[in-house]
């Protein structure tokens, strides 16, 4: 008769060993917690049923029981489906013939709801009105995640009536694919509560009463009341944010798409023009070297117009021809060693009658023992001829251009091309790179050019694994310092 009637009571009841050990669960334990008779005999209730962080709350308690005879106490327990719910627990020795404690009998009533009831009371009366100042939708469970408060902004963003969110479980405002993750995460937030900021975390969606999802960023603080430890989150609603996120992303996706368009059309063109130019530009030197016949004055002046302007234009095409196929990865390094000596004099050499037109005086400085690299020799060349060429440009007549290559450190040198010309405005240096860019109208009217040499220069110098900078004083003239290594192994090489 006492076994029927532990077995009908509708609180669970459980008698175990003084350590532990389970040898006794009745059919309201069955219902409560979700393990039949034959899982919980002989287990531990310690790892049955109690929660991370409760562990020493439980050995305290059995303790005083041990000792008393009797304990009571609140607490949080766990369900087979890995809920948690609040029961108030009460704890009874039952003692031998010798007077030993031999068994523990354990009842535990479900108080959740009751739980729910006292936590929404005491945070209801504290933090409602501030709460329902603020323009994000709050929420705050307690430790078993069920809601003991949402402020107004938080029942119209689900779609739920007033009050009517009050106890239930955190996770019906998730769509159930988050639901068991969810289930984890809260469990090991309560393990270590920390403030999460608005933003963190995993991407997620909020689910509304009539089912349908929204984005939303969700920031969490942990609460300490008389009641326990809440957790308050706030949560906003991004759909709009998302929406012109995404549009972004089509667009930035269609720009993409257009730019590898610009850059194929560019890199074709490139090569339809080339071919008709070499050959304008090849039989203009037939003619001006009077293969075919003498030349009287004015026809050797009009051939040597018509070579300049092709031999310039083939240049920029030759520009505009690397700058695509560096960005888009297809330029391959030729490594060689060779004499830095020999390809400074040979860009000497291409712009001399330029220095010779103008009568600048361009000086050149090697440091001693500072010669021999193993590099792309054409483009340290270019680099060189763009920076050269531009210092010869933008210096008047009668001035000065330096090169000096020194020592960087035990595996890089630098080369600088200086000029006492018109120098650069402080707030145009950070434009000076940037394709296409021309600092002025009128300076481009004077002085020419498509704004694609620095560009292209600073691509190459970057291909090579180097760096380059600039300092210029307006109206004394300009200072660019390019550093590269002296040698590139040819598993370093940068091209693709």
């Amino acid at each position: 008769m006492p076994d029927v009637l532990l077995r009908e009571l509708p609180d669970a009841v459980a008698i175990t060993s003084p350590t532990g050990e389970i040898v006794y669960w009745n059919a309201g334990a069955e219902r409560l917690f979700g393990y039949s008779s034959a899982d919980a005999l002989g287990s531990s209730i310690d790892s049955l049923i109690v929660p991370y962080g409760h562990v020493d709350d439980l050995g305290q308690y059995r303790r005083e029981a041990l000792t008393t005879g009797f304990s009571t106490f609140e607490t949080a327990r766990l369900r087979k489906d890995g809920s948690l719910i609040h029961t108030v627990v009460s704890n009874k020795a039952v003692y031998d013939a010798e007077g030993r404690v031999e068994l523990l009998v354990i009842t535990q009533k479900d108080i959740t709801h009751l739980k729910v009831l006292r936590d929404a009371k005491l945070v209801e009366s504290q933090y409602r009105d501030l709460l329902e100042s603020t323009p994000d939708a709050i929420i705050m469970a307690n430790q078993t995640g069920r809601i003991v408060l949402a402020n107004s902004q938080a029942e119209r963003l689900f779609g739920y009536d007033r009050g009517e969110m009050l106890g239930t479980l955190v996770e019906v405002l998730l769509p159930s694919r988050y639901r068991g993750g969810h289930v984890a995460h809260r469990s090991g937030y309560f393990g270590q509560p920390r403030t999460r900021s608005m933003g963190a975390g995993l991407e997620l969606y909020g689910l509304r009463k009539d089912g349908s999802e929204f984005p939303v960023e969700i920031s969490l603080s942990p609460l300490k009341t008389d009641g326990g430890t809440l957790v308050m989150s706030a949560i906003r609603d991004i759909t709009y944010r998302k929406g012109i996120e995404n549009a972004l992303q089509e667009k930035n996706v269609e720009l993409e798409r257009a730019i590898q368009a610009k850059d194929r059309f560019l890199a074709s063109m490139s090569h339809e023009l080339r071919t008709p130019l070499n050959g304008i530009i090849g039989f203009a030197e037939f003619l001006s070297d009077r293969k075919p016949g003498p030349l009287n004055d004015k026809q050797k002046e009009y051939l040597g117009d018509i070579l300049n302007s092709g031999r310039h234009l083939l240049h920029l095409i030759n520009d505009m021809l690397d700058l695509v196929k560096i960005q888009a990865g297809r330029v391959d390094l030729v490594l060689e060693r060779f004499l830095l000596s020999e390809a400074i004099n040979e860009v000497c050499t291409g712009v001399h009658p330029l220095a010779v037109s103008k009568d600048i005086d361009v000086r050149v400085t090697i440091e001693n023992g500072l010669d021999s690299v193993t590099l792309d020799k054409q483009r340290v060349k270019q680099i060189l001829y763009n920076l050269l060429s531009n210092a010869l440009k933008f210096t008047d007549e009668h001035g000065h251009v330096g090169i000096d290559v020194t020592s960087f450190d035990q595996e890089r040198f630098r080369l600088v091309v200086s000029d006492d010309g018109i120098g650069i405005r402080a707030e145009d240096i950070g434009r000076l790179f940037t394709e296409f860019e021309q600092l002025e109208t009128g300076t481009a009217r004077r002085f020419g050019g498509t704004g694609l040499g620095l560009a292209l220069t600073r691509k190459l110098v970057d291909l090579l694994g180097g760096a380059i900078d600039v300092e210029s004083e307006f109206g004394k003239g300009s200072r660019f310092g390019v550093i590269l290594p002296l040698a590139i192994e040819s598993e370093d090489r940068g091209g693709q």
